[in-house]
């Protein structure tokens, strides 16, 4: 059986998908293989064109990294011909089939971009080795016939349209490739970093954001300024960039990362902060300029000359997708007109009930507009009113020329047919084109040249190059020092000036953060320097001689102490720190030392003891000064073995001038919990003490002076390392970051400090009152805020207050909030916030409300009573509380106000005429909004009445009046009949005829108003709705 009876390119088009991408050759090539049973571990077949370059099949018979399957490949002849960069795409078919039956085969296709580092491509596991010679269950023949079979390659060379199909992207540099950095991504919103992307490339945006004044203002807490350096790095950086800074100008926490927003919502409120910040700056106006259009609303009677409309501004507009085919489509639909007949009449001023049209038409349209066929023009003004302004043409075209798919932080070229018929959408995942495009930007064609106007080196702010500038060699330094940091060791060095400051424990505090941390030298030297470099280099630096200064490695001992235990002599001087770290800490990262500083020398001849048989001790003295209660590092001393402790009273009076013969305490700091006191008359060998040891002292006090001492004063050493113990740093974080004067801020206070204490001690921080300072919980391991309040109590300490008495805590953190009223005054009463609701529930206004906890519901109605001077009595007045967005309790005057949670939204409004006047037939019933799910709920819910005998056209006209909605918004929403105990099941009111007071409701059955277009201004999105918050 020869080729010449195959036809290879049906079986091509059989095996091989298309792929859609344009083939520049196909060619194929049949190896007949004889005596397999015989043949080598790995061969190749002859070479064969394609594409004008050689190729051949790779073959191992009994299998390539593996022993049960026969391995094949596509492999690339031509190495030796290419340049380093070259690739191929290529889609291809590999099959093995029995030279007598070309019906009897087996094949595998894939498409790869050969490059010379991948050269060869193919299948490992082509087809069971046991199987070649086995018949199949359909034929007696086997694959392998007589010990031969033919191996096939289909191959299709292919068009790389863009440059990177099917390339590898490690490594990839979108600034190189495409002249476009992308963004790095951070989770916070699904699409920021396509949304930053749109509007830097819109560049009059990029000039009037360049145009707002930062130069004061920091880039955590101001959008305009993240927004500049972002747009700036996007300008000049060759490497992604962060949009962190924006994301907590934003103001959105750890938390907040993992929440997606409505884009549209995001959109506006961005916008919205833009267009403040650049008000009476030349960018004032930009923003509308871009984007705001014009539209009007109107209804217009059918029988008689009569008109109603409005014209408002707008930003962005929803348009409906399904259903439309085109862009043009989705006009179309959005300017429908709608018919007001039979029960749906539109009531006029002056002719009454009338058949009418309602719909809007639009006034004008921006400079851009945007947001499946997408056409690459659009002409717009068939969509204008007759009385609009059609001296410019509304012809727009869709942003961009040669596209670029941005991924994030990777850039890279795509097709027009990418762009387009891949994102029309649909519900097929399975094919290409399922995407949807949510953000398109369509420019009008007589405007494109002030809004891509070029940007030119004098539109950027001076402040924002040099700042930046400032930062990239800032952060290129330390990337410098972080690629040759393996070549330095870090040595951390104890000076004398540190331990005689130094009140705590050792000779200073260098890593325990639960107490304040000691400032100690720090330098970070070649491993391969010397120690008589690193020696040479201290000296210099503390201007003393280099023969005066002599180091002791410093040593963690079993009891958890850090002391000197090694003096580093003449005889280390040639070893290398290295080494030297090696020898004496090969455990710790770094290298602690304490400095040695001889100010005399010994008998005139050396200015250190000598090691080898020497009877002196290198001890480090403290003393406790009982008046000003400090214990600090006093000097450090050479003392003989077999010298006797009371050998050095007389020489620690004259360095603190006490007279001769003053009386001292000597104890030892053996570990923080272990002080003891020492006996003169044993030596330093019998009570044990060594290099490094630490004693102290203190004037020895008579029971008199004891006695005449005030309470809170510490008389002895032992006492006083006690209260040590009970130290602890502090850190204070605000509760609301930009409420409060000040950040985060350490103190050193008492384990034992009691809640007051503790109160004073911060409010001297704030310089505030310490009766409106109040303390909040943190997460033990996240330090998160906890949400709970710590309340005062008289006998209530800082260590309970920080919850670790019982469970340790990673972190000694609390959080502040400065309240407007004293906090005991807070325990005492209650403190609450009522909205209350206007004529509609988009209008709303928040009450504050302090009262004693005895108070009943009806002072809480006195309160807002004379807070918006209303001319009602209480008795006219609901209270309700709301919990995920609906109600559950409405309360009755008498109520005692301590039944309401904590964690409730309070709503109050004047109770409407329908429900004071109700009908034995009518219905109260309540009402919440929803987008999508019932459980997706949102909004303030309240109570509704179902007239009797009231058709539901009717009944919708008095929900539109009580929500406050345009008739535009309104015609968005559906309204559903909602199951309370699931919140899922739920079934929408479609019949305009219905009567709802004759619907048999049950009480856990609701009407739920479902906002289906998130940009629908949703009712009432007040009380405790997550919303994003943009800092001003």
């Amino acid at each position: 059986m020869t080729d010449l009876n195959v036809d290879f390119q049906a079986i091509a088009n059989t095996i091989m998908p298309n792929i859609d991408y344009e083939i520049e050759d196909f060619q194929y090539y049949t190896w007949r293989i004889t005596g397999w049973k015989e043949l080598e571990k790995r061969i190749t077949s002859p070479e064969f064109d394609a594409g004008n370059w050689k190729w051949r099949i790779l073959l191992f018979p009994v299998g390539n990294n593996n022993t049960d399957c026969v391995s094949i490949y596509l492999d690339f002849a031509d190495l030796e011909e290419v340049s380093d960069d070259w690739y191929c795409c290529v889609q291809f078919a590999l099959f093995l089939w029995n030279p007598y039956d070309p019906s009897l085969f087996v094949s595998h296709h894939a498409h790869h971009r050969f490059t010379t580092k991948e050269s060869d491509w193919g299948f490992t596991r082509f087809y069971d080795l046991r199987k070649l010679f086995v018949p199949t269950a359909n034929n007696a023949r086997s694959l392998i016939e007589h010990d031969a079979c033919n191996i096939t390659a289909l191959v299709r060379i292919i068009k790389d349209p863009t440059g990177v199909l099917w390339r590898d992207l490690t490594n990839y540099d979108s600034k190189k490739e495409t002249g476009y950095v992308g963004l790095k991504d951070q989770d916070a919103i699904n699409y920021l970093n396509a949304e930053l992307q749109l509007l830097y490339s819109i560049k009059y945006f990029r000039k009037a954001i360049y145009q707002i004044l930062t130069e004061d203002d920091e880039p955590n807490k101001s959008i305009p300024l993240a927004m500049q350096r972002i747009f700036y790095q996007l300008q000049v950086s060759d490497t992604p960039v962060e949009t962190t800074e924006l994301t907590k100008s934003i103001g959105l926490d750890s938390l907040d990362g993992y929440m997606q927003y409505d884009i549209q919502e995001f959109d506006r409120m961005l916008l919205d902060c833009l267009e403040n910040k650049m008000k009476n700056t030349y960018a004032d106006g930009a923003i509308s300029k871009l984007f705001s259009g014009e539209m009007k609303n109107y209804v217009r009677c059918v029988n008689v000359d009569y008109e109603s409309s409005c014209i408002e501004d707008y930003y962005d507009i929803q348009i409906k997708v399904k259903g439309c085919k085109t862009l043009n489509d989705s006009f179309q639909e959005y300017i429908r007109e709608e018919f007001c007949v039979g029960n749906n009449k539109y009531q006029t001023e002056t002719y009454g009930l009338q058949d009418a049209k309602k719909g809007v038409i639009f006034e004008s349209f921006p400079s851009i507009n945007g947001r499946h066929e997408y056409p690459m023009e659009i002409d717009l003004q068939e969509y204008l009113s007759l009385d609009s302004d059609k001296s410019k043409p509304h012809n727009y075209l869709l942003h961009g020329k040669e596209w670029q798919m941005f991924d994030d932080d990777t850039i890279t070229p795509v097709t027009d047919k990418e762009v387009l018929e891949n994102n029309y959408g649909g519900n097929d995942h399975t094919v290409a084109g399922y995407m949807t495009a949510y953000s398109l930007i369509y420019i009008r064609e007589s405007d494109i040249d002030f809004v891509l106007s070029p940007i030119l080196a004098e539109d950027i702010p001076e402040h924002l190059k040099s700042r930046l500038n400032e930062e990239k060699t800032l952060h290129e330094q330390k990337k410098k020092e972080s690629e040759v940091r393996h070549l330095y060791l870090p040595i951390k060095v104890i000076t004398p000036e540190i331990f005689e400051s130094h009140q705590g424990f050792d000779l200073a505090n260098i890593e325990d953060r639960q107490y304040p941390i000691s400032e100690v030298q720090q330098f970070n030297v070649l491993k391969s320097e010397t120690y008589r470099t690193f020696k040479t280099m201290v000296a210099k630096k503390i201007r003393i001689p280099v023969e005066q200064i002599r180091f002791w490695i410093l040593v963690s001992r079993q009891n958890k102490t850090l002391r000197p235990d090694t003096p580093l002599t003449e005889s280390f001087l040639g070893m290398t720190m290295e080494e030297i770290h090696t020898k004496f800490a090969p455990r710790q990262l770094d290298l602690k030392l304490f400095l040695e500083v001889a100010d005399k020398q010994i008998n005139g001849e050396t200015w250190f003891p000598t090691i080898v048989n020497d009877p002196h001790i290198l001890v480090f003295i403290k003393y406790f000064d009982t008046d000003r209660q400090s214990l600090k590092g006093f000097c450090y001393l050479y003392v003989r073995k077999f010298g006797k402790v009371g050998d050095i009273i007389p020489i620690l009076c004259e360095k603190k001038h006490f007279p001769p013969g003053t009386s001292l305490n000597i104890y030892e700091e053996i570990k923080p919990n272990m002080i003891e006191s020492m006996k003169p008359k044993l030596t330093f060998q019998q009570s044990e003490i060594q290099d490094g040891d630490v004693i102290c002292f203190q004037k020895a006090l008579t029971e008199h002076e004891i006695q005449h001492t005030a309470a809170d004063v510490i008389c002895d050493i032992p006492k006083f390392y006690d209260s040590l113990l009970m130290c602890v740093v502090v850190r204070f974080k605000p509760k609301y970051k930009d409420r409060e004067p000040k950040s985060e801020f350490e103190l050193t206070l008492n384990k034992r400090n009691t809640y007051d204490e503790v109160a004073k001690s911060v409010a001297a921080f704030l310089i505030t009152d310490p009766l409106k300072v109040q303390f909040g919980t943190a997460h033990p391991t996240t330090g998160a805020y906890k949400a709970a309040i710590i309340k005062s109590a008289a006998n209530q300490t800082l260590l309970e207050m920080l919850q670790t008495a019982y469970l340790p805590s990673l972190l000694n953190l609390l959080y502040y909030e400065i309240l407007d009223i004293n906090t005991a005054e807070l325990e005492t009463n209650m403190f609450f916030k009522v909205y209350w609701l206007g004529t509609s529930i988009m209008k709303e206004e928040v009450i504050t409300v302090l009262l004693p906890k005895t108070a009943v519901i009806n002072e809480i109605l006195k309160v807002i009573v004379q807070k918006l001077s209303l001319p009602i009595p209480t008795s006219s007045i609901r209270l309700y509380d709301a919990l995920h967005f609906k109600i559950q309790n409405e309360y009755d005057i008498d109520d005692p106000i301590d039944i309401i949670q904590e964690q409730v939204t309070l709503y109050a409004e004047e109770i409407p005429q329908d429900e004071i006047e109700l009908g034995a037939d009518d219905k109260i019933i309540h009402v919440f909004h929803f987008t999508k799910e019932p459980l997706c709920a949102h909004g303030i819910p309240f109570k509704f009445v179902l007239k009797a005998d009231e058709p539901f056209s009717k009944a919708k006209l008095r929900l539109q009046l009580r929500l406050g909605m345009s008739d535009k918004d309104f015609s968005k929403v559906k309204i559903a009949i909602v199951q309370a105990e699931s919140y899922t099941d739920h079934e929408y009111i479609d019949d305009d005829d219905l009567v709802l007071s004759k619907y048999e409701f049950d009480d856990d059955q609701f009407l739920g108003l479902d906002y289906l277009e998130t940009k629908t201004e949703r009712a009432g999105m007040v009380g405790s709705e997550k919303a994003i918050f943009i800092r001003e």
